[in-house]
C-alpha cells in the first residue's frame, strides 16, 4: 500500500481514538484537490477466499485509477463501531445518516473521506463511477444533504487504500484479487454481510482478464 496519496486527507491527528480524536479529525477535514481530465473508471477488487492478510480478508474495495498516480479506493464492506454523530457533532445532517463510519483502508487512517451518489459532480471531487464521487468536503456534503435532490446516498470512510504505480498489478498477478465491474447499487443498497460472498460467486462465473 502506498502512503503518498494520504497527504490529501492528513489532518495531523496521529492516532484514531474514540471521541477526542474523531472530533479533531472532523474539525480539519479538507476538500480533495481538483484532478484535471480524470474520468470515471471504478472497478471492484474482491479478495479471493485464499487471501488471509488480516486487513483485506473478505473485503471488497472500490478503486479508481488516478492520472499519473497509482490506484486509490475504499473498502466498502467494513463498517466500524463508531457512529457519525460522534465524529460530526456540528454537522447535523451528516450525523443523522443511519450508517456508521466505515474503515476505508490502512493509508492515512486518521483522515476521512466521503463517497457520494449524485446526478452532478460535486465541486473538487474525483469521479469513480458515472454517478459516484470521492471527496473530502464535509461542509459541502452537509449542505447538499439539506437539498433532497442533491445526493441520493453517502458513506463516510476512515482511511483509504492505495498502491504505488505497478504495485497492484503485481498483487493481481499473484492471484490475491478478483476484478469485477463496479456499480453503485452494490456500494449503497446491498446488505453489507452479503456483498463479499455475492461478488465471489459472481467472479467464479466469469474469467478475469488482467490488463498489463
Amino acid at each position: 500500500m502506498h502512503g503518498d496519496l494520504g497527504v490529501w486527507f492528513h489532518c495531523g491527528v496521529q492516532r484514531f481514538l474514540p471521541i477526542v480524536a474523531v472530533l479533531l479529525i472532523a474539525a480539519c477535514l479538507a476538500p480533495l484537490p481538483a484532478l484535471a481530465q480524470h474520468t470515471a473508471n471504478g472497478v471492484f477488487l474482491v479478495a479471493q477466499p485464499s487471501l488471509n492478510e488480516a486487513t483485506f480478508r473478505r473485503t471488497v474495495i472500490l478503486i479508481t485509477q488516478l492520472p499519473q498516480a497509482g490506484p486509490i479506493g475504499v473498502i466498502i464492506n467494513r463498517p466500524m463501531e463508531i457512529s457519525l454523530g460522534e465524529i460530526f457533532p456540528k454537522h447535523e445532517n451528516i450525523a443523522a445518516l443511519p450508517h456508521k463510519l466505515y474503515f476505508g483502508g490502512p493509508v492515512a487512517r486518521q483522515g476521512l473521506m466521503f463517497l457520494v451518489r449524485a446526478d452532478k459532480p460535486p465541486p473538487r471531487s474525483v469521479p469513480v463511477l458515472q454517478d459516484v464521487y470521492l471527496m473530502g468536503d464535509a461542509d459541502w456534503v452537509e449542505g447538499a444533504l439539506s437539498d433532497s435532490g442533491a445526493l441520493s446516498a453517502v458513506r463516510v470512510y476512515a482511511g483509504h487504500s492505495g498502491w504505488a504505480p505497478g504495485q497492484l498489478q503485481n498483487e493481481l498477478e499473484r492471484e490475491g484479487w478478483y476484478v469485477l465491474p463496479a456499480d453503485s447499487a452494490t456500494i449503497f443498497d446491498k446488505d453489507i454481510e452479503t456483498i463479499w460472498p455475492e461478488l465471489v460467486k459472481r467472479a467464479a462465473l466469469r474469467p478475469t482478464v488482467v490488463s498489463k
